[in-house]
């Protein structure tokens, strides 16, 4: 990692001020623990004692080290707070209580010891709280670690509550090389959405929707091609092989804290997954089928997608035509109806109606576009990955490249594009080829014999 970009980074983070990766650094998580906790006099904030979250398995894989380490930098330590093995721990908002509960009774800050859902849970009970809180990862499974918000499960329904991200962060390279495979190929899978994700921000730049940050597209952007670079030895559990993808990961939450949202780090592949969570896909597994699982399979759709749209000619759009059958908002709502169901269908109302301009304005959007295109194109070729390469590489990490892997088949992966679509208000290629009048065509190219999954 760029010791200058991770800088730039930590000093325009809202929450997170350090993070330490490499080999060998859990002896001294104590003291980065510390460094990064520390107030006036050498104590933890707030003169708190320090408590350890973990369950059975990240306590042996890390957890009785870190409370080795806290102890000989000096800090008061609560009793540790460990969830069993097995079944697996699932953020629902009763054990967010849980732990509340037990950082107010031993006035003591929050070290998550885990991977995704620990760190969920922890950093909402913190931020609830309104008080600080680490982390110690122990796989390379998701960009959550450094990133705001937790998805959590309340009243029965899963949505990502606000709360600030961690104030340290400690991964050791070795640790995460010991996780289950499974985890390093979410991750990787995670990361890999960066490619489809930066070419919907260039799009949306591009016709005046969303700027790009500068600093923020620079701490996703820059490294991702390397971290992605290795699939192989990933899938080996060649710890070395785990610093590029755990500091991509590192880097897109800190993208996320500068730009004040999720743009740097998601685009409508991760709608896929949203989707396929709220259906509970893989929700009976024991793990559950993780979120980067999900997002992989949505990053190769996606990808399938950007090629179909790059062969089709924006230049010589015929702005008149587009302009005289682009619908109403009445007529688009009506097709909302149609293509969600159940409580998707106000959602998917709401989001779209903040995105969904009249005549005029497609044709001011459709304009910029075929401006911006010769340069613009260029440009997108350049951020994506081809998607049968990137299928390949997937597949190499141990992640998943067909729809069979995560239980579903082609069809179903086509039947989600129209509600990816419309499920969020963000500004994407799939909003492009819809105010094109492109966008059933294009799917059925993706979808045709000799496609990505035929």
């Amino acid at each position: 990692m760029s010791a200058e970009l991770l800088k730039k980074g930590l000093d325009n983070a809202s929450h997170t001020k350090v993070v330490k990766v490499g080999r060998g650094i859990l002896a001294s998580s104590g003291s980065i623990i510390c460094e990064g906790l520390l107030e006036a006099e050498g104590r933890l904030e707030g003169n708190r004692k320090a408590m350890l979250v973990a369950d059975e398995r990240t306590w042996e894989a890390a957890g009785a080290d870190v409370e080795k380490s806290l102890r000989a930098a000096g800090a008061d330590l609560a009793e540790p707070m460990i969830y069993p093995g097995s079944p697996t721990l699932y953020a629902s908002y009763n054990h967010c209580e849980e732990i509340k509960e037990r950082l107010l009774a031993t006035n003591a800050l929050a070290i998550a010891v885990g991977s995704g859902t620990i760190n969920d849970l922890s950093k909402l009970a913190s931020g609830e709280l309104d008080q600080p809180y680490a982390v110690v990862a122990t796989a390379a499974s998701m960009d959550g670690y450094t990133g705001f918000g937790a998805p959590m499960t309340k009243d029965g329904v899963k949505v990502t509550m606000p709360c600030p991200a961690p104030k340290a962060v400690i991964i050791d390279l070795d640790v995460a090389a010991s996780a289950p495979r499974p985890m390093a190929s979410s991750g990787y899978g995670d990361l890999s959405a960066k490619i489809p994700a930066g070419a919907d921000w260039m799009l949306a730049d591009a016709v005046g929707v969303d700027p790009i940050h500068p600093l923020a597209w620079e701490l996703v952007q820059t490294g991702v091609r390397e971290a992605l670079s290795s699939p192989s030895e990933l899938a080996a559990g060649v710890p070395e092989a785990y610093e590029g993808l755990c500091e991509g990961l590192v880097l897109s939450g800190l993208a996320m804290q500068v730009a004040k949202g999720t743009r740097p780090a998601s685009g409508a592949e991760h709608y896929f997954s949203h989707l396929w969570e709220l259906d509970h896909l893989g929700a009976e597994l024991d793990p559950p089928l993780s979120h980067g699982y999900k997002v992989a399979v949505g990053t190769l759709a996606m990808t399938a997608f950007y090629e179909k749209f790059l062969e089709r000619d924006v230049a010589g759009v015929d702005i008149d035509a587009v302009v005289s059958r682009w619908p109403s908002w009445e007529e688009v709502e009506e097709d909302i109806r149609r293509v969600m169901s159940g409580p998707l269908i106000d959602k998917g109302v709401n989001e779209t109606r903040e995105k969904y301009v009249d005549a005029a304005g497609i044709r001011a959007r459709i304009e910029k576009l075929v401006q911006a295109w010769p340069q613009l194109r260029v440009k997108l070729g350049a951020q994506l990955m081809p998607a049968k390469e990137l299928q390949l590489a997937l597949a190499r990490a141990g992640a998943p490249s067909v729809p069979g892997d995560i239980g579903l088949t082609p069809d179903d992966v086509r039947a989600t594009f129209p509600r990816a679509m419309y499920y969020r208000s963000r500004y994407t290629v799939l909003d492009v080829a819809r105010e094109l009048g492109w966008f059933e065509d294009i799917v059925d190219d993706v979808f045709a014999p000799g496609g990505l999954w035929q």
